[in-house]
């Protein structure tokens, strides 16, 4: 069986990076997961404070989609490690997610976003899924 997790009023919602579930990098609060990676797309400081300030994550997400401020080199390098490190900085932080994750077992975990082919399953679900293989590791590390 598969955990399929996406939208905020699914089932396994907490899993994603839009859950309202903060985190603390680099001295620094975020609201959510996504309001830090987005922002570390950027080495314009003013920039990535405009990106944690960001009222949604919604509206975070917008501001790293922008191509008016240069994304940062190596950008495409570092991604995956960026966004290891905020989910499992999510799941040790709120005991309640790593208690959540714990009580999937051994099931695959899947973002069930119909547009995205890299960090979801995309629509027809041939997409990597690389959000729900994180979790699974950090599922994994966390029973460790």
């Amino acid at each position: 069986m598969t955990v399929y997790f996406y939208s905020q009023t699914d089932a396994f919602a907490e899993f994603s990076n839009f859950a309202p579930f903060g985190i603390e990098m680099d001295g620094v609060w975020w609201k959510t997961v996504e309001h830090y990676f987005q922002a570390q797309k950027f080495d314009d400081a003013a920039w990535r404070e405009r990106i944690r300030k960001a009222s949604t994550p919604k509206d975070a997400k917008a501001l790293g989609r922008t191509r008016d401020v240069p994304i940062r080199a190596g950008w495409d390098d570092i991604r995956n490690d960026v966004m290891l490190a905020a989910v499992r900085k999510k799941f040790s932080t709120h005991k309640v997610l790593a208690e959540l994750l714990l009580g999937t077992g051994e099931e695959d975990l899947a973002e069930a976003a119909p547009g995205d082919y890299y960090w979801g399953i995309g629509a027809d679900g041939s997409g990597e899924n690389r959000l729900g293989r994180m979790l699974e590791q950090v599922r994994a590390e966390l029973k460790a």
